[in-house]
């Protein structure tokens, strides 16, 4: 069963938490803080792998949860950081969250984070110094990121197979190929994209023939709809035509119709254009038939007459695809390098520092005398703070003053008694 997109619940694992403890050995006096950090959570990895080309396996999975950091432990001990899950997923997966695409895997083996795991806590022995000998103070793990992850399935290929139901792509790509699709003589045989690789000379192509196209295809007509994102990453588009239909001319509009109102930028992909099935075809009428189809084909894109049953014109096809598919690589890698000096030259002019250190400070329209802190760097001191400990609290507290918060806090009309909310969290200003 063929699957090309696929929804499932990501959760990055979390971290372990620091501990509190002190050291207590015979014979040594004063032994101090010496609890141990919270390993770091598990990320959670996508892996591309050639050898798959549908994300069915998703329906029966649909979490992918790394594993949690391990917490820490007396005499300094670091905890174990959480293994990272590893997940295999077909070249071509894209992947979205909340519809931002987060990754995007192009090659057998790249590997791509989509969800980091949580940091550790730190424990006690971190926070000794001259005016804290013996802190009760340890931070709790952070969780891991968690979303709902949208998988979709974009086949890469060097060439691909498009046309009316039935005009011989099947058959075409099961003689240049090792591939075995559903060749029979009705419309629609092919249900789902294959693959196949084909030889000429000293080139490798990768072909993906797509299910057939009918008018209103990008409308979701047919079956074109669902399988048009697999034409979309090819490099160059091989266009079958029936060479026994009426209408040659006309179908080669229609189907460069719905690719256009599918996406331009396919629509302006190098093309190549092969009349099929002219094995015993009259000279004469197929010459009509070419000619036919010259009134409406752009004077640079090539027709061939092709017959898959006796090999008729199929190397000459393969080398002209070759070399589109060499040209076409060629301006891909040159737009990559323009691309990567383009981005080189980009200034940024706010740090990440500067954009994590800001913070809000608003008051709460229902609960008058309740603060609202909101910012990057100081949510993320509250999500590690354990509010069952006292000192845990006031660390807190010394943060937000270093910070600048509580003088803001201040001058908005804040007291001790004042409650302040970061996140979930809820306290007040003042040690009470």
């Amino acid at each position: 069963m063929f699957v090309d997109t696929a929804k499932v619940i990501v959760q990055a694992g979390k971290g372990g938490d620091g501990v509190v403890s002190f050291r207590h050995e015979i014979y040594v006096d004063k032994g101090g803080p010496d609890g141990g950090d919270g390993g770091r959570g598990g990320d959670v990895v996508l892996v591309g792998d050639e050898r798959l080309n549908t994300l069915l396996h998703f329906r029966y999975k649909t979490e992918l949860k790394a594993e949690n950091g391990a917490n820490g432990a007396k005499a300094k001990r670091r905890g174990r950081s959480g293994e990272p899950l590893k997940v295999f997923v077909p070249v071509g997966t894209v992947v979205r969250r909340n519809g931002a695409v987060i990754a995007d895997i192009t090659a057998n083996g790249e590997e791509q984070v989509i969800a980091r795991g949580g940091d550790g806590g730190f424990g006690n022995a971190h926070f000794k110094s001259s005016v804290r000998q013996t802190p009760r103070i340890a931070e709790l793990g952070e969780a891991g990121e968690t979303f709902e992850a949208e998988l979709e399935l974009k086949l890469l290929a060097d060439v691909g197979l498009v046309g009316f139901p039935n005009a011989g792509k099947s058959t075409f790509l099961s003689v240049v190929s090792n591939a075995r699709p559903e060749v029979a003589n009705y419309a629609f045989t092919t249900l789902t994209p294959n693959l196949g690789v084909a030889d000429i000379d000293n080139t490798s192509l990768l072909i993906a023939d797509i299910p057939g196209l009918i008018e209103g295809a990008s409308e979701g007509k047919g079956l074109g709809d669902a399988f048009l994102r697999h034409v979309e990453r090819t490099g160059v588009l091989l266009h079958l035509i029936d060479a026994y239909a009426d209408d040659v001319a006309e179908r080669y509009q229609t189907i460069r119709k719905e690719l256009a109102q599918y996406s331009s930028e396919l629509a302006a992909r190098p093309e190549v254009v092969a009349l099929t099935k002219t094995e015993g075809f009259d000279d004469e009428l197929l010459a009509m038939q070419k000619e036919s189809l010259r009134e409406v084909v752009p004077a640079e894109v090539p027709i061939f007459a092709i017959s898959s049953q006796s090999r008729r014109g199929i190397d000459d096809v393969l080398r002209r695809l070759a070399a589109e598919v060499t040209a076409y690589r060629r301006r891909q890698d040159e737009s990559e390098k323009d691309e990567a000096a383009d981005d080189a030259a980009t200034v940024i002019t706010l740090s990440d520092s500067k954009q994590a250190d800001h913070w809000d400070v608003t008051k709460d329209p229902e609960e008058p005398d309740v603060f609202i802190i909101s910012g990057e760097k100081i949510e993320k001191f509250a999500r590690r703070t354990n509010f069952e400990g006292h000192e845990n609290v006031n660390r807190l507290r010394d943060i937000m003053k270093k910070m600048g918060i509580t003088h803001e806090l201040l001058r908005q009309g804040a007291s001790g008694e004042s409650i302040i909310q970061i996140g979930e969290a809820r306290f007040t200003l003042l040690e009470q």
